[in-house]
């Protein structure tokens, strides 16, 4: 399997880790906000699910670092993908989650 190839598999997967990252937040805030407005419509005290919300905004916080290092690691990789001699051109503005492994057509090996 040539370089190029490779690399594309690595970047498809990249996307698809950020971009699920990003879901887990925003999948995890909106629990958040549903619990706040359920304990407020049923004239519940504040203390009732307190722990369950710590939970949830710990793990907000987890996921937190996780895309920071998710994030880090991204640009980690670029350094090799440099030094493994595969370069990139601009092919436009594309959502990343709009992309699969078979999309990322960016990347050519330079000699």
């Amino acid at each position: 399997m040539d370089k190029v190839t490779v690399v594309k598999g690595v970047v498809g997967k990249l996307y698809t880790t950020e971009s699920s990252i990003d879901q887990a937040i925003a999948d995890a805030s909106q629990l958040i906000g549903e619990m706040i407005k359920a304990r407020q419509e049923l004239g519940l005290a504040a203390p009732m699910g307190d722990a369950a919300m710590q939970k949830l905004t710990a793990a907000v916080a987890a996921l937190a670092d996780a895309r920071t290092s998710v994030v880090e690691a991204h640009s980690a990789l670029d350094e090799v993908r440099l030094r493994l001699g595969v370069r990139t051109r601009m092919a436009g503005i594309v959502p990343k989650g709009a992309l699969d492994e078979d999309d990322v057509t960016t990347l050519r090996s330079v000699s």
